[in-house]
């Protein structure tokens, strides 16, 4: 036991009452994390500097409908991510709970394979190349990943073990033990960290080689995420797998190998002759 812990900021999970209508900080998160990444976007498609001459990318105006496919792939995919991949029994004896966003349950993965789709939905539809379009998206959605693990933690939820290091917390529905605060390790490395790391891989030329910033997103987010499941509590049913891992483990892993696979294509695309 640690001789003292931090006290939890205990914060209002609502952050307006607009008459009967709550506006909740999970969803504000979702909101400020689209906007910031729709911003980012814009930016990066405008800036000719960044882009090999005659380079295909979507233009400005494409990108508002880019970032509609990709926040219905979000909220879509990572609901039925959750419900598939975490709680099938639950959602299938209560499948009224499946619409019932408002109490927690978006996987990130799930959210992953959703955009995905909506990427794929609107590289066809506007003559863009996927992996430029992918590219595009990954270099700026580590900043929805930091705004949702900040509303994790002010919910609370998906806290962390145990622990008696000078930094731990009592997150008061999970008992009086001191925690770990894993969703601020969460933020910083999911979020910031990579947000850094992809932003300046980026601006130093990434987005010329379609597919390297997309591969780098899926390498260090999958050993962001496994780092951090080090630290945070498994719920014992839904997360909690044998020998010590995790549903979040084991789901990232894939994200590593693909991510590697597509750094690969993307520098012997380079490489190779015209």
């Amino acid at each position: 036991m640690p001789f003292f812990v931090l006290p939890f900021p205990i914060v209002d999970p609502v952050a307006v009452q607009l008459g009967p209508l709550p506006i909740r900080w999970y969803a504000l998160a979702y909101v400020g994390g689209f906007v910031c990444a729709w911003m980012g976007m814009r930016l990066l498609v405008s800036d000719d500097a960044l882009w090999a001459p005659g380079q295909p990318r979507p233009s400005q105006a494409g990108i508002d409908d880019l970032i509609v496919n990709t926040a219905l792939g979000v909220i879509i995919g990572g609901r039925l991510g959750h419900v598939l991949f975490y709680d099938p029994a639950f959602y299938l004896s209560h499948p009224l709970e499946i619409f019932q966003t408002w109490k927690g349950g978006m996987a990130f993965h799930g959210g992953l394979i959703g955009a995905v789709i909506g990427m794929a939905l609107f590289a066809r539809s506007h003559g863009a190349p996927f992996l430029t379009v992918a590219d595009i998206c990954a270099a700026v959605s580590p900043i929805g990943l930091f705004f949702g693990r900040l509303a994790n933690f002010i919910k609370p939820e998906m806290w962390g073990r145990e622990t008696d290091v000078p930094w731990a917390m009592v997150f008061p529905p999970a008992g009086d033990a001191p925690r770990h605060p894993s969703q601020l390790y969460e933020a910083g490395l999911e979020g910031l960290a990579l947000f850094a790391l992809l932003w300046l891989v980026a601006r130093a030329g990434g987005l010329k080689q379609p597919g390297l910033v997309t591969g780098l997103f899926g390498i260090g987010y999958g050993f962001a995420r496994i780092f951090c499941e080090f630290f945070r509590e498994p719920d014992p049913v839904q997360e909690a797998l044998p020998h010590g891992l995790t549903m979040g483990m084991v789901l990232s892993l894939p994200l590593i190998v693909a991510g590697a696979a597509i750094v690969l294509f993307s520098l012997r695309r380079r490489s190779a002759p015209a």
